[in-house]
């Protein structure tokens, strides 16, 4: 293996791989600085923010096959310890083209596409804009009808600043044909089609080009928005997790602490289960199951951003084989009581360490759980053994990760997998007490 780098060279990049592929496999392990796509080798290079993460995430797919849309990539250090400007205008075309891609650089303020449309529409007939965020910061990609209409915006524009003293537009020209534009929102519009739904039901993410988001700039330390979303006290941890913006769907302005889950399994439904599913995506204040609706709890969480991750992941999801509605309460907080279950003194809230790693993991169910704090000697088949009884394994795997034991283990289902980690999460094993979440990962 070449000598430690914080370059990865990734190869068997079809044509299908975006940039933001590659990103959400590498994110988990630090910040990302610089993405070269080399499309005519099917390779690209990758630069984390140190050689540690770049080690990490060697390490970690030296165990676990790293694959994209059905696609095995391989990885391993490059030979380059620094990408240079030259290697980066590899993977960049500067021949004029209709479609831009623009990087706004000190963003206090969201710009959202209608935003955008207004500063390029007049300079000739937008078709489509696209938003993300990546590791240059937030950027857009915006595809006139004509080439000469971008040539035009291009040089109008370039260096200018949207808003007084930020919003500065840095505007190249992409050397993609045709913009993919799935959604109309805040965050992508294609003026061409008004049809088009608003968002994806269960999805974290438009597949393609990244995690839009409404962006804020998290500025200096004092940990509110730009907007002034002061409830925000983790803000640190959510801009560390989400480079800055959020996830879609989430506005990051929600300050209802409460939720109320209604067709609950009152057979195999309790307060430590809830628990279990609920505090992946934030801490749990307490829990009161509802005695005169045996079917509804509610549920309180630390902060209204948690609990607005938990609505959003988790509507409609199926459990103990009911679709479950997930929605905030009327009330602004659980008073305790005889009935209610306290969960804030637990050590087994998960964003009280590492807040801004969970926060990265908060997804919507999916097949695949990930088991960690295992056992040193435990094998494949006690992990089998462990969760087998909830459901269809389909695959399975115990790997290594800075000398700790892991494991991930795919169901035929989503539920299934939600009903082990339901079930199996904070048990005890030889000694240790399992944690469970849901991993990103495709297959095994």
């Amino acid at each position: 293996m070449a000598e430690p780098s914080k370059v990865i060279h990734v190869r068997n990049v079809g044509h299908e791989i975006s940039e933001n592929d590659l990103l959400q496999l590498f994110q988990p392990f630090g910040v990302i600085t610089k993405l070269v796509m080399l499309r005519a080798k099917n390779q690209a290079l990758l630069q984390m923010q140190d050689v540690p993460s770049a080690i990490s995430a060697l390490q970690f797919y030296a165990n676990v096959q790293p694959s994209i849309r059905g696609r095995n990539v391989y990885v391993q250090f490059s030979s380059h310890q620094e990408l240079t400007t030259m290697d980066q205008n590899q993977g960049r075309e500067d021949e004029p083209n209709r479609i831009l891609l623009v990087t706004i650089h000190h963003m206090l303020y969201p710009i959202t596409v209608d935003v955008l449309h207004q500063v390029f529409s007049p300079h000739g007939y937008v078709e489509k804009i696209v938003t993300f965020q990546k590791s240059a910061g937030f950027q857009a990609l915006i595809q006139y009808q004509s080439r000469q209409s971008a040539v035009t915006a291009r040089s109008t524009l370039q260096g200018r600043n949207i808003y007084d003293g930020c919003c500065q537009l840095d505007i190249q020209f992409s050397n993609l044909d045709e913009l993919q534009v799935n959604y109309n929102n805040d965050r992508s519009r294609d003026f061409t089609n008004p049809n088009l739904p608003t968002e994806q039901k269960g999805r974290s993410s438009q597949p393609g080009y990244g995690d839009a988001g409404s962006i804020y700039g998290v500025q200096g330390s004092g940990g509110r928005g730009a907007g002034g979303y002061s409830q925000m006290a983790n803000a640190a941890a959510i801009a560390a997790a989400f480079g800055g913006g959020l996830p879609p769907g989430i506005t990051g302005t929600n300050d209802r602490c409460t939720i109320l889950v209604a067709n609950l399994n009152p057979d195999r439904i309790d307060e430590d289960k809830l628990f279990n599913l609920f505090s992946i995506y934030g801490n749990i204040v307490r829990i009161k199951l509802l005695r005169n609706k045996p079917d509804h709890a509610l549920i309180q969480m630390g902060d209204g951003f948690q609990a607005e991750l938990a609505v959003h992941f988790l509507k409609g999801a199926m459990l103990f084989g009911k679709r479950l509605e997930v929605n905030f309460s009327k009330h602004p907080n659980i008073t305790q009581g005889a009935e209610t279950h306290e969960y804030v003194n637990s050590n087994l809230n998960r964003f009280n360490r590492n807040a801004a790693k969970n926060y990265r993991y908060c997804c919507s169910p999916t097949k695949m759980i990930h088991l960690s704090t295992l056992p040193q000697d435990i094998t494949e088949e006690d992990i089998v053994s462990l969760v087998e009884e909830h459901g269809t394994i389909v695959n399975s795997k115990v790997f290594e990760m800075n000398g700790k034991k892991q494991a991930l283990v795919q169901f035929e289902t989503e539920e299934q997998a939600t009903e082990a980690l339901v079930c199996k999460h904070a048990s005890p094993l030889s000694g240790s007490v399992i944690r469970i979440s849901f991993s990103q990962l495709q297959n095994i």
